[in-house]
């Protein structure tokens, strides 16, 4: 009796479907570099108070070290005669601690976003100079700390405000693609009603009524951001409760809960993360719009429609709106990339050579 022969085919198994997703998301260039450089700034935004403020890192005086940017001292912690807090950009404060063997060790942007250069040589808004390097608005702020700090507000918020409208939009999709029936068809009507509302007109009545903040904002928005998403998730619900693994699980005794969010959902997934990076870049453009209106955070706070409200009222300062402009349409940019790199790596049509 001859052996058999073992035939080698040189196949190497398939690669699992994460890491396929992930090469194909990496071969889409635009999208991986586009991930990388949001993600460089979004860090770079989060650093903020070390790269841009009015108050040193660190002070040695008299051989003693003092660490403003941690805690607040007094103007006669260094020899001054007032009980308040220091003012660095106060000549007589910059001299004692840098003089006489003292140093200090400033932020590469020596301003905060809501401390005023009294100091300018020209008019606020005030143009580029080295001391203010994106110049000032019109009540003497540094617009570079500003940006830095709004960019920062913008994405925190509109993380926020996709986490929240994208846990909505799953639950109230998964709810009616899975039980469907009276109930998906209740809560249809129900969501033409609620999408019908003008939202815009809430805004300015709510805004009227309560005092602005950036929670007021992320719970107004949050009431109608997860309809859109919902539709998807219904769907992809709606396409899957028949199938045979849902009908042997109901068989096998499974909850309803064990089957929607452990083996429905992870199919429902594609979706929801192909269209998140719309959703964020979508959140900031509203809030810009909403601060450019003056129905968004306080003016306190730092803003990239702020900025640009100020840059229309101010058309000969063209350093503001050119920069928040900047700022804001690479950011988008950036999202919109990111998005298709993901709507790409989802797509089980594409394959990568493993």
């Amino acid at each position: 009796m001859r052996p058999t022969a073992v035939v080698k085919t040189g196949a190497r198994p398939a690669a699992a479907p994460e890491r396929q997703a992930w090469r194909r998301f990496r071969a889409h260039k635009r999208g991986y570099y586009s991930l990388w450089l949001f993600a460089i700034l979004f860090v770079l935004g989060m650093l903020a108070p070390v790269l841009s403020n009015d108050e040193p890192l660190v002070v040695s005086y008299q051989g003693e070290l003092y660490f403003p940017i941690v805690q607040s001292y007094p103007e006669t912690a260094f020899g001054g005669p007032l009980e308040t807090e220091a003012d660095y950009h106060d000549p007589f404060v910059r001299e004692r601690i840098t003089t006489d063997g003292n140093w200090a060790i400033y932020p590469p942007n020596p301003h905060s976003f809501d401390s005023i250069n009294y100091f300018v040589e020209h008019p606020n808004p005030a143009p580029p100079s080295a001391d203010n390097w994106l110049g000032t608005d019109d009540r003497g702020r540094d617009v570079l700390a500003r940006l830095l700090y709004g960019f920062v507000v913008s994405v925190l918020f509109a993380l926020a405000l996709t986490v929240i409208g994208t846990g909505i939009g799953i639950l109230a999709g998964a709810l009616q693609g899975y039980f469907g029936g009276r109930f998906d068809l209740f809560f249809q009507r129900f969501i033409e009603v609620w999408g019908s509302m003008p939202e815009l007109y809430l805004l300015i009545i709510f805004a009227s009524i309560f005092e602005p903040s950036i929670w007021l904002l992320l719970v107004l928005l949050s009431l109608f951001g997860w309809m859109g998403l919902s539709d998807y998730v219904r769907a992809e619900f709606l396409r899957g409760r028949n199938m045979d693994y849902v009908t042997a699980a109901r068989a096998m005794g499974v909850t309803a809960p064990a089957i929607m969010f452990r083996h429905l959902l992870p199919n429902a997934m594609v979706p929801v993360l192909t269209f998140l990076p719309f959703r964020i870049s979508g959140a900031i453009l509203a809030l810009t719009s909403l601060d450019f209106l003056g129905l968004g955070v306080p003016p306190s706070t730092p803003s990239l429609g702020e900025l640009l409200s100020q840059g229309k009222e101010n058309i000969e300062a063209w350093w503001l709106s050119v920069s928040t402009f900047v700022v804001l349409v690479g950011t988008l940019l950036l999202l919109i990339f990111i998005g298709e790199g993901l709507r790409e790596a989802l797509d089980v049509r594409r394959r990568v050579r493993t």
